[in-house]
C-alpha cells in the first residue's frame, strides 16, 4: 500500500543515515564522540563496511533524488540553466559584435611622428666630431620628452663615405666611424625597453665601388659578372647612351679592369645593381632578413624608382629637342622614360614587403616599410607605392609635396599642396607629411623663422603620420659652409646643390659645440652660430618656445581621437589663411585649425559655417599670449605666421553636409553610452 511504501522509504532513510559516519545528530549538551544511540536496534557492527557513495554526506542520494524530482526544484533548476545559456550566448554575441565593429587598432607608425636622425650630426659620444650610435643612446630621453615613438636612423653600414654612407661597402657590418655591431644591438635593445621603434635605411639601388661584389664583377667572376649594369663602350668617350646622373654629367663610367662601362645613377663611386639578375634579388632579400632577425622595426627604402632600367639602353628623349646632345649634362635635360619607374619595380617591392610580413605576425612586432621616390608632378606614380587593394606594398610612400611650401606662402597654396595628396591617395590609405630631410634645405631657412611654428602645427594636426627632421622641433636653420669645410661630394659638382647646410650638428645646449661634442672642440661640419639661443636646453625652460609647442601638439595629437583618426575637412582658404577641422562622428568634441601663412595679419570670417558655434576658445596658439582667448567665429584674428588650435563642442557634424570637402582613412564613430569606438 502507499502507506507501507512511505514507511519503507523512511526506514531506508534512517538506515542510511545511521550508516553514515559523517552524520551524527548532536544534542545541545554533548558531542558527536560521546553520543550513544538509545535504540539498541540502531547500533551498528563496528566492522560493518560503509558503502554509501560520496559526496552525499549527511543526506543520502535517495533523499536528494526524491526531492530533486519535485516540480519546484526541477523548474527552478531548468530556468537557471537556460538563463545561463542565454547569458553566455549574449556575451559571445556581444563580443563578436564588438570585435567585428571595432576599428583596426592604430599601429605604432601611425600613433607618433617619425623622427629622422641624421646619424653624423645627432650626438657624438667619443669626441671624434662625428655622431654615432652611442650618441643616439645617450639622447633617448629627448624622444621620450617629445613623446616620439618611432625613430628613423640614417645609414650606418660600412662605407668609404663618398656619399655620407649611402655608398655601402658591406651591408652586414657597422662602419667603425659610428660604432660596432655590439653598439647597435645595445641601442636597439635599449630603445625597445623604453617603447621606441627603430627604422633603418635600406639602400638597395647601388653599392660602393669598393664592395666585394663590384670587385668580383669587374674581374668577370662567373657568378658576379652580371651583378651590375655593364655595357660596351669606348674608353675615350664612355657614353653608351645619353643617360645622366642625378648629380649631373654622364651616368656611365669606364672601368679599365673590365674594359666596359658601368651604370651609376648617382656618384661614379655608386655602381648600379642589376635587379634583373635573380642572384642580386636574393642577395638583397637575405640582407633584409639579416636586419629583421636582429629586431629592427622597419625600413626606409631609398631611391626605389631607380631600381630598374630598361634593358635596351636606348637614349632618353630630350626635354629640348634642339639642344646639342653634348650639352645634355643635367637630369632635368631629359625625360626619364628608361631609367626610373620601370616595369617590374613594384613586383620587386611587393616581394620584399611579403618577406617583412613573415616577421610581423607576432603582436606588437609589426615591421614598417616606407618608400622614397621623388616623382614631382607625377603624383600618380607615387601613389602606386601604396600597392593595391589585393597586394600590399609600402605602408606609405614619403610625401614630398610640402617641400614646395616656401614657394608661395599663402593659405591657398598650402591647401593646394595638402589637397594634391588627399585627392590622389587611394581610399583607405594613410597619409604622411614632411617639410625637410637630409637632402633638402631646412624649412626654418627656406620659409623663415616666422613660419616654423605654424608649419609644425600644420604637420601635427593634419591626418596621417608627420615626419620630423632632427632640429625642426627647435627651429634649426641651415648653416653656412665654406669650400674648405665642405663634405658633400654632390656639392663639389655644383655648389648650389650642396646638402651640407641642412646637416649641421644638433643644437643640444649653449655649451661647447652646442652640446653635440663635449669632449673635444671638433665637429664634422660647423655648428650654427645661433646655437646659444636656439637649442634644446634653453627651449625646455621656455613655455612659449618652438620645442614646448611641438611637445604640446604631439601629446594632444596622441591623446585626442579626432586628431588621430577623425574626419579632416577644409573649411576656408584665402591669400593668407588655411583653415580646417578635425571631428569624429558621435563625439561632441572637435578641433578647428586656423593657420596664417600670409605676410600680414588677417581676420577670418567663418560665420557661413553653420556647424561651428558662434563662440570659440583658443586651446593653443603659436603666439602664447593668445592661449585661452575667446573669439567670435565671424572675426578670428591671426598675425602673420600665427596658428590657432581651437577646441569646441557641438552635436552637429560638418562632414555629412560637405562630403566633397572631407576625408577619412577609415570611418570611425564614437558611442558615448558605452565609451567605445566602432566602424560605422
Amino acid at each position: 500500500s502507499s502507506g507501507g511504501t512511505v514507511d519503507a522509504v523512511f526506514s531506508v532513510e534512517l538506515e542510511e543515515c545511521s550508516r553514515n559516519p559523517q552524520y551524527r545528530e548532536v544534542d545541545d549538551g554533548g558531542s558527536a564522540e560521546n553520543h550513544v544511540s538509545e535504540d539498541p536496534e540502531e547500533k551498528l557492527d563496528s566492522d560493518a563496511e560503509y558503502t554509501q557513495i560520496q559526496p552525499y554526506a549527511g543526506m543520502p542520494k535517495e533523499v536528494l533524488l526524491l526531492h530533486s524530482s519535485k516540480a519546484r526544484y526541477r523548474v527552478t533548476r531548468e530556468i537557471l540553466f537556460w538563463l545561463m545559456v542565454a547569458c553566455t550566448l549574449a556575451l559571445v554575441a556581444l563580443t563578436v559584435t564588438v570585435i567585428a565593429l571595432s576599428p583596426r587598432c592604430m599601429n605604432w607608425w601611425q600613433v607618433s611622428p617619425v623622427y629622422q636622425v641624421y646619424l653624423r650630426s645627432f650626438s657624438d659620444s667619443d669626441g671624434d666630431g662625428v655622431g654615432d650610435l652611442k650618441g643616439i643612446q645617450k639622447q633617448l630621453d629627448h624622444f621620450q620628452y617629445l613623446n616620439i615613438k618611432s625613430v628613423w636612423v640614417g645609414p650606418f653600414y660600412r662605407s668609404p663615405m663618398r656619399d655620407s654612407g649611402y655608398d655601402v661597402e658591406d651591408f652586414r657590418a657597422i662602419d667603425p666611424l659610428f660604432g660596432t655591431m655590439n653598439d647597435f644591438e645595445e641601442l636597439l635593445a635599449k630603445m625597445h625597453s623604453v617603447g621606441l621603434k627603430l627604422i633603418m635605411d635600406f639602400i638597395p639601388n647601388h653599392t660602393s665601388d669598393r664592395h666585394r661584389w663590384f670587385n668580383l664583377s669587374r674581374a668577370t667572376d662567373p657568378h658576379y659578372k652580371d651583378y651590375y649594369v655593364w655595357s660596351d663602350c669606348d674608353g675615350s668617350s664612355p657614353r653608351p647612351n645619353n643617360w645622366v646622373s642625378v648629380f649631373g654629367r654622364s651616368a656611365w663610367t669606364y672601368d679599365e679592369v673590365r674594359g666596359q662601362c658601368y651604370l651609376h645613377q648617382f656618384l661614379k663611386e655608386q655602381p648600379e645593381l642589376n635587379f634583373r639578375n635573380p642572384h642580386v634579388r636574393k642577395e638583397m632579400t637575405d640582407i633584409i632578413h639579416f636586419w629583421l632577425a636582429k629586431g629592427v622595426d622597419g625600413f626606409r627604402m631609398g631611391a626605389v624608382k631607380h631600381l630598374l632600367e630598361a634593358a635596351h639602353l636606348r637614349d632618353e628623349p630630350q626635354v629640348d629637342p634642339n639642344k646639342a646632345p653634348e650639352s645634355v649634362v643635367s637630369e632635368w635635360d631629359l625625360y626619364h622614360d628608361y631609367t626610373i619607374s620601370q616595369l617590374g619595380l613594384h613586383d620587386l617591392l611587393r616581394d620584399w614587403r611579403a618577406e617583412m610580413e613573415a616577421y610581423s605576425r607576432e603582436p606588437g612586432k609589426y615591421r614598417f616599410m616606407v618608400t622614397e621616390s621623388y616623382d614631382y608632378e607625377e603624383v600618380d606614380k607615387t601613389m602606386m607605392y601604396y600597392g593595391t587593394s589585393l597586394v600590399k606594398e609600402s605602408d606609405f610612400p614619403f610625401n614630398f609635396y610640402l617641400l614646395d611650401l616656401p614657394q608661395n606662402t599663402s593659405g591657398l597654396w598650402v591647401q593646394h599642396l595638402v589637397q594634391l595628396w588627399m585627392d590622389n591617395m587611394p581610399k583607405g590609405q594613410w597619409a604622411n607629411w614632411l617639410v625637410g630631410n637630409h637632402d633638402k634645405p631646412r624649412i626654418a631657412s627656406s620659409a623663415g623663422q616666422t613660419y616654423i611654428r605654424v608649419i609644425n602645427m600644420l604637420l601635427l594636426t593634419l591626418p596621417g603620420t608627420p615626419t620630423t627632421y632632427y632640429g625642426e622641433e627647435i627651429g634649426m636653420e641651415n648653416v653656412n659652409v665654406t669650400d674648405s669645410q665642405a663634405q658633400d661630394l654632390a656639392g663639389k659638382y655644383n655648389a648650389s646643390a650642396s646638402r651640407d647646410p641642412q646637416r649641421s650638428p644638433m643644437q643640444w645646449s649653449g655649451d661647447m659645440n652646442a652640446g653635440f661634442n663635449n669632449k673635444t672642440n671638433v665637429t664634422w661640419l660647423p655648428v650654427h652660430p645661433d646655437y646659444r639661443s636656439i637649442n634644446v636646453e634653453v627651449q625646455k625652460k621656455d613655455e612659449g618656445s618652438v620645442l614646448a609647442q611641438y611637445r604640446f601638439l604631439n601629446t594632444l595629437r596622441q591623446s585626442e581621437v579626432p586628431l588621430q583618426r577623425g574626419w579632416f575637412c577644409y573649411v576656408h582658404a584665402d591669400a593668407g589663411v588655411f583653415s580646417y577641422l578635425r571631428e569624429l562622428d558621435g563625439l561632441d568634441r572637435a578641433f578647428l585649425m586656423v593657420l596664417n601663412f600670409g605676410k600680414e595679419s588677417a581676420i577670418t570670417d567663418l560665420s557661413p559655417i553653420a556647424e561651428l558655434p558662434d563662440q570659440l576658445k583658443v586651446l593653443k596658439s603659436t603666439n602664447q599670449v593668445s592661449d585661452g582667448k575667446a573669439l567670435q567665429k565671424s572675426r578670428i584674428l591671426t598675425e602673420a605666421g600665427e596658428g590657432l588650435v581651437i577646441q569646441y563642442s557641438t552635436n552637429t557634424r560638418f562632414n555629412p553636409n560637405h562630403p566633397e570637402q572631407c576625408y577619412v582613412s577609415e570611418k570611425t564613430c564614437y558611442l558615448s553610452v558605452v565609451d567605445i569606438l566602432y566602424t560605422c
